[in-house]
């Protein structure tokens, strides 16, 4: 009797994780809006014990202008991505992202991939594919939990 009363319970937490996913990521998709990048506009936030604790968007550093990509349509070198952008805004917050979830609009790249791992956090909640699956293997390869949230945004 008590595994089946467990197995109910897991489901019930599996359910409302899978709600606060969605909502989350919701929520990351209308941080995107507020990037100036024409190309493709990624939002982030950093949840920790159901609380966002950062955010972040595709764009320049603070203090440049709101250009992401040059005469050619390419994206400039120093457009920082949306993890990049949360992640660093914790650092300067004194907040601390250890074991906290990313949610963001898009699948990591390998450099992102990287900062996750040193800020300690231990879940990835995405929703598009990257063009590249690097940044997500180095995730998977670091033992935090990578999940793709099949969600139209």
């Amino acid at each position: 009797m008590n595994n089946s009363k467990e197995t109910v319970t897991n489901h019930t937490a599996v359910e409302k994780q899978t709600a606060l996913d969605h909502r989350y990521m919701r929520m990351a998709a209308i941080w995107a809006e507020n990037s100036y990048c024409l190309r493709r506009r990624v939002g982030a936030l950093i949840v920790k014990e159901k609380m966002i604790i950062s955010d972040g968007y595709n764009g320049t550093p603070s203090g440049f202008e709101n250009v992401c990509e040059d005469e050619n349509g390419l994206t400039k070198p120093y457009v920082l991505h949306a993890e990049a952008n949360a992640i660093t805004k914790i650092a300067r917050s004194g907040n601390s992202s250890d074991g906290a979830t990313l949610y963001v609009t898009a699948a990591p790249c390998l450099e992102c991939s990287k900062l996750i791992i040193q800020a300690g956090i231990k879940r990835v909640v995405y929703s598009e594919p990257y063009r590249l699956e690097d940044g997500v293997e180095l995730l998977v390869r670091a033992g935090i939990d990578v999940v793709r949230l099949n969600q139209e945004l």
